[in-house]
């Protein structure tokens, strides 16, 4: 194992966070820099997948997760003008009883933020790192001006995908920006019409994607809340909005009725967040004295709905490297080795799939919506799905440090639905 290094976290998302949990319990000296007055989560839901909750289940935090989400059993769309299902994956086609978890992001932020917190790690906010200066011993942080921030043995950048410090990795690239994104809200949570265990769409071939994903709470007494999306391009934003939000929102309603009460919580477009999405994939997330991890390292769209738990093994990737290998540029090497095939795989698979979900094509949507939503029924497949949503296709956990979490003791815990 390395010696008790000086590491600086970049960016406190759940990458970041979680990394600097892992690292502080083993006997590193962390310190996370935040470019925000406050660290904040950004973003509406997520499902955590059992890669993710493998995570937390190390760190002890699932029962503080499991008290805020909200369990979900299957994923399930339908073409919105037929009714007829074109995608039914459920988490029981797998042994050993796993399932995702619906959460607020700002749930997982304030469980990751308060063990932190608890933890005696500190964060520095209002600090944006600009560049990275290493010599052959230390890595020093630079911002804008090139004015120091401080030296470290490590640097860790999970500052997400506009990240500035990974150009200084050994092959750095840029996302690249996909046609479609999303807007999102936040909403109470309205169970008639639909299925509180279960992530829901509705599909027109691949132009219109509606969906409704149960989160569970912001905080363990607060109400229960769903994700609301409707995919569109950015292009096409300000169009949308010159017709007005009536005139959306009897769109949405059109397509999908039950969506009705969460449409009467939106009354103009400021309650919507625009989402758009990028694609990249670091061939090697590391550089001198640095490790890149989440998005800064991959990001894509999120059809797969793997980016946190993505994020979260790195971390938990990362800091098992540093166990075994006393030599940083090792353990940097072994950490880019251990990831390379997970999340090349699911980054060519999340690539592949959206044009099925989100695109212009009137060919591809035909076939997810006959061809694909027939084989999907015939064993394997339903079991191959299931693995791939469930982010454990490739077997991640045991390359990674990690064991599987015992689901039927979760199972047993308090939870939503």
């Amino acid at each position: 194992m390395a010696s008790s290094l000086r590491i600086a976290i970049v960016g406190a998302g759940p990458a970041g966070l979680a990394a600097a949990l892992l690292l502080s319990r083993d006997g590193h000296r962390v310190e996370i820099l935040e470019k925000f007055d406050a660290p904040k989560p950004l973003g509406s839901g997520l499902i955590l997948q059992p890669t993710g909750m493998c995570v937390l289940s190390k760190l002890g935090l699932m029962p503080a997760m499991l008290a805020q989400g909200a369990r979900i059993e299957r994923l399930h769309g339908a073409d919105a003008r037929t009714g007829r299902t074109v995608l039914d994956v459920r988490y029981d086609a797998l042994p050993g009883g796993r399932f995702g978890l619906g959460v607020h992001r700002a749930a997982l932020f304030n469980v990751l933020h308060d063990a932190v917190g608890a933890a005696g790690i500190p964060i520095r906010t209002s600090t944006e790192a600009a560049g990275i200066d290493v010599s052959a011993s230390r890595a020093t942080l630079t911002g804008d001006g090139g004015a120091a921030l401080g030296s470290y043995d490590l640097v860790i950048d999970a500052s997400g995908s506009k990240s500035r410090l990974k150009a200084s990795c050994y092959k750095p690239a840029e996302p690249r920006p996909l046609a479609y994104g999303a807007f999102w809200a936040s909403l109470a949570w309205h169970g008639e019409g639909f299925d509180r265990n279960a992530l829901q769409q509705r599909y027109v071939k691949a132009r219109v994607m509606i969906g409704v994903l149960p989160i569970g709470r912001i905080a363990p007494a607060a109400g229960e809340m769903a994700a609301f999306f409707w995919s569109l391009k950015p292009a096409d934003v300000e169009r949308v909005k010159a017709r007005r939000i009536d005139a959306w929102k009897d769109d949405v309603a059109g397509y999908w009725p039950d969506c009705q009460p969460y449409l009467d919580q939106i009354s103009s477009f400021d309650d919507l967040t625009l989402a758009r999405y990028g694609h990249h994939t670091l061939k090697m997330p590391a550089g001198r004295r640095l490790a890149v991890i989440g998005d800064a390292a991959h990001s894509t769209s999120p059809q797969l709905g793997q980016g946190a738990n993505m994020a979260l093994l790195d971390a938990a990737a990362l800091a098992q490297a540093l166990r075994l290998y006393p030599d940083i540029a090792d353990a940097l090497a072994a950490y880019a080795a251990t990831r390379r095939f997970h999340v090349r795989l699911f980054q060519a698979l999340s690539l592949t799939l959206t044009p099925f979900y989100q695109s212009d094509s009137t060919v591809v949507p035909f076939l997810r919506d006959t061809l694909v939503a027939t084989v999907a029924k015939v064993p394997p497949v339903p079991r191959i799905l299931a693995l791939m949503v469930s982010g454990m296709l490739a077997r991640p956990l045991a390359a990674t440090g990690l064991i599987e979490a015992d689901w039927a003791a979760f199972s047993a815990e308090p939870r939503l639905g």
